[in-house]
């Protein structure tokens, strides 16, 4: 996921591009490589590169109800600006605004998308992911998938203590 941007940054400002992404990369750190393919559109800006994005991918988890693994679409939509670091006629060093948490564009003018894609990534993901949404779970007495059928086990009775919150319901 790196594009070379050393002509665009020679054009004037409001110079555009667009490029199709199909790559493989690491997102969730889980040593599994995620296929992401999509667009980007690449303008050139007073202090470098605005990227604007539309990706797809898919990763797979593990459900927090049922256990079973599952594959979770995403779509990551994102719009940044990679700053100029190098000016790419004379090869000197620019003056940066040292913004914390801004993407670069490095000595060699290669815009790297692979951490803006992590990061996007990484905030679509659900904290609890589940395979579908009535998943049915476990059974607490047995461990079977509940999704899969009924288990064999006896239907629990209610705690006496508790029997007057039954006719809330």
């Amino acid at each position: 996921m790196e594009i070379n941007v050393s002509q665009l940054l020679k054009e004037p400002i409001g110079s555009s591009r667009k490029n199709k992404i199909d790559e493989t990369i690491d997102i969730a750190d889980d040593k599994h490589d995620s296929a992401v393919s999509g667009e980007i559109s690449l303008l050139r800006t007073q202090r470098g590169i605005l990227v604007r994005a539309g990706l797809h991918t898919e990763l797979e988890f593990t459900c927090s109800r049922c256990l079973s693994a599952f594959r979770y679409p995403l779509d990551i939509s994102f719009e940044e600006e990679y700053i100029q670091t190098i000016d790419v006629n004379s090869g000197l060093p620019l003056e940066t605004s040292g913004e914390p948490g801004s993407f670069t564009i490095d000595e060699h003018h290669i815009i790297d998308l692979r951490e803006a894609v992590r990061q996007y990534a990484l905030l679509l993901i659900p904290m609890k992911p589940l395979c579908r949404e009535g998943c049915a779970g476990l059974c607490p007495e047995c461990g079977r998938n509940l999704n899969r059928g009924p288990c064999g086990c006896p239907v629990r009775t209610v705690d006496p203590r508790w029997s007057k919150l039954m006719n809330l319901r």
